[in-house]
């Protein structure tokens, strides 16, 4: 798998990492043992979770805290998350990220990632001491903002992170103009996550409570051609799509099925979109998308 320079860092990163959100519900421990592995052996090197992913720290703390070398671990924090304390309180955040190496059984992660901070709790400038308290004692090598939209382009505006992870795919391109660019500016880290948009075009219908309403609903607006073609080619050219982004380093994609790293792996192999192709997805975006169709945080 292509490996990316990640920013202003020291770490070259596989085009594809992997998103730890699904297996914090409802996956047992061989599982997992099997799925990340599976995605190591595969040539993927970034892991990404967060704090009130469930069970998802624990889990790869048990099945990979072995191959710790083998791979770049980014967390991220700021909600309590079975922490007594309201969200984004400093002595709380203190707290959860020394819980989170230990359910990670690690001395430090890659990179800790604000997650999904307004830009209110930003600017009071305590929730950004306490990551660079961490970094200063050595409990993560990088700090970043996750999230979109304004907060995220105050975030990178402020000069103090390293990385950023934010939402894009066909579904969700607000990004590309609004905060890529800054980002680029100052040689930041970029993860995209839900890269393929959720998958939300192949549900027939959805309620509004949904996780993937919004991409579903957005999508039958959309109506990209290519959506009706074969299953596999409509994954590829949404993956494809993301990863063909000026300025996007890594793409975070979580699965429960062992076998699609390298499935995904030989989709992304076959390199950037042609550029007739992703254009056509960017002038679709431009001619429908409306004033609302902000970065889903």
């Amino acid at each position: 798998m292509e490996l990316r320079n990640y920013g202003n860092t020291d770490m070259k990163v596989s085009t594809l990492g992997f998103g730890g959100a699904e297996i914090g519900r409802d996956v047992s421990k061989t599982e997992v043992e099997t799925l990340l592995n599976s995605a190591l052996d595969a040539g993927l090197n970034v892991i990404d979770t967060a704090e009130c992913y469930g069970d998802s720290e624990e889990l790869i703390g048990e099945v990979l805290s072995h191959r710790r070398d083998d791979y770049y671990l980014f967390t991220k924090c700021g909600h309590a998350a079975g922490i007594e304390g309201p969200d984004w309180d400093a002595k709380v955040l203190e707290r959860t990220i020394d819980r989170s190496l230990k359910r990670l059984k690690a001395d430090y992660v890659d990179v800790i990632h604000l997650h999904s901070c307004s830009e209110e709790v930003l600017r009071q400038g305590a929730v950004i001491d306490v990551l660079q308290r961490a970094k200063q004692a050595g409990k993560t090598r990088f700090i970043g903002y996750s999230g979109d939209s304004t907060d995220a382009l105050y975030a990178i505006q402020t000069g103090l992170f390293d990385s950023l992870e934010t939402s894009l795919n066909i579904a969700d391109q607000e990004a590309i103009e609004l905060t890529l660019p800054e980002a680029r500016k100052r040689n930041m880290g970029v993860i995209a996550k839900r890269p393929i948009a959720n998958a939300a075009w192949t549900y027939d219908t959805l309620p509004e409570e949904a996780y993937p309403y919004v991409y579903w609903k957005r999508l039958i607006e959309l109506n990209y051609g290519f959506l009706s073609d074969d299953a596999q080619e409509a994954v590829e050219t949404a993956l494809r799509f993301t990863l063909s982004t000026e300025g996007v380093d890594t793409a975070i994609v979580g699965t429960a099925k062992p076998n699609r790293w390298q499935q995904n792996a030989d989709l992304v192999a076959r390199g950037p979109l042609p550029q007739h192709v992703y254009d056509e997805i960017r002038t679709r975006w431009k001619e429908i998308a409306g004033a609302d169709w902000t970065g889903r945080t």
